[in-house]
């Protein structure tokens, strides 16, 4: 039985690095950023932060339109970047950043980007009484191969439910209001023992939050996403866009770890050796979002932390192994496996996997 369907990860995702080259404020030069994997991934979806310095996490994707930004250390809707400025641009290979720096071009500022790829921009509209699929119009794009879609909607205030396109349950959803500010909702579905009843604030350190009005208290199925009457999920006339994923073995993994507090921390497994992964304590306010990658740290320990939650630059507090088959946590760091018994959730994205679709093992690099 063939392991997975991705051989090659970079197809649909890539993470890259650059150095900026524009002066903000006074213009500069536009560059070309160009990954170094898959040469035919033109990206949808594209997340970038300054790692030298403190600016905001830029979120721009290509069903929205590329200039208008979204950013997930705060609650604030998206606002237009114009042409030429901050990343403006997909390319069949990348993505180009702009003449001024705005926090993703900035003179000798170096940056990292988080990439995945949809379906080229070409969406579907779902007219939901035409379809009887969901009761809220909406449009989506879907990478079904990679298990990730894109879904903007215009809120109604009523309880309802939108078309995902995924053709599968969602593991995981990460939601905004575009028309104004609101904290970001996330579903994952080790969030809870009942995953729908709850949600947790990307832009927020809360702990995963039992609310009605998010999700409805409803799961997702194989073709919606249920939503309540909350603002930032379904405000009447406001836009709103979700990001879709399900589990693809051998390419992405949504699960929850215990912590032990021991500097030999739990062993998670993956089914590959890890590109990116993001962690979140979900039992426990106060513990911020950490986004570890191997391109900025290629070789073990994994020490260089993001916060999602934060604009603060990068700092190399946590410690983990990226391992052929998963991660291993090698630290006590509260955000990570501080306090044994507590519970993290995890999201995963592959470099390798660790058996190829002929059901070879592959080599970790």
């Amino acid at each position: 039985m063939a392991y997975t369907t991705i051989d090659d990860p970079s197809a649909h995702f890539q993470t890259v690095l650059w150095t900026g080259n524009a002066a903000d404020g006074s213009g500069g030069q536009t560059q070309a950023i160009t990954f170094d994997g898959n040469s035919d991934m033109q990206p949808d979806w594209v997340w970038v932060k300054q790692r030298s310095a403190a600016a905001k996490n830029h979120i721009v994707d290509s069903s929205r339109g590329v200039s208008q930004r979204i950013v997930s250390n705060n609650s604030d809707g998206e606002d237009d970047q114009g042409s030429n400025n901050g990343v403006y641009q997909f390319n069949s290979d990348g993505f180009n950043v702009g003449t001024f720096g705005r926090g993703v071009n900035d003179t000798s500022k170096t940056y990292v980007a988080w990439c995945w790829k949809a379906n080229g921009a070409t969406t579907t509209t779902n007219d939901a009484s035409a379809t009887s699929v969901g009761t809220i119009d909406s449009v989506y794009q879907a990478n079904t191969t990679a298990g990730f879609s894109i879904v903007t909607w215009t809120g109604t205030g009523s309880n309802g439910s939108i078309a995902h396109g995924l053709g599968v349950v969602p593991d995981l959803i990460i939601s905004k209001s575009r028309g104004h500010a609101e904290n970001w909702a996330v579903y994952h579905k080790n969030s809870n023992s009942t995953p729908e009843d709850y949600y947790l604030a990307l832009d927020d350190t809360r702990a995963a939050t039992d609310s009605a009005v998010v999700w409805n208290d409803t799961a997702p199925t194989s073709t919606v996403i249920s939503i309540g009457t909350q603002d930032k999920i379904n405000k009447s006339g406001s836009t709103h866009i979700a990001y879709c994923f399900n589990e693809i073995k051998g390419y992405s993994k949504f699960g929850s770890y215990t912590a032990n507090g021991n500097a030999s921390g739990p062993f998670v497994y993956t089914g590959f050796k890890p590109a990116l992964i993001i962690i979140k304590r979900t039992d426990g306010a106060g513990n911020d979002w950490r986004i570890m990658d191997h391109k900025r740290d290629p070789d073990n320990i994994v020490e260089g932390r993001i916060k999602p939650n934060e604009d603060a630059a990068e700092d190399t507090n946590d410690q983990l192994d990226f391992l052929s088959n998963g991660f291993k946590l090698r630290a006590t760091a509260g955000d990570l496996n501080g306090t044994d018994g507590h519970t993290f959730i995890y999201i995963a994205f592959a470099e390798t996997p660790f058996v190829s679709s002929t059901g070879t093992p592959t080599t970790a690099r």
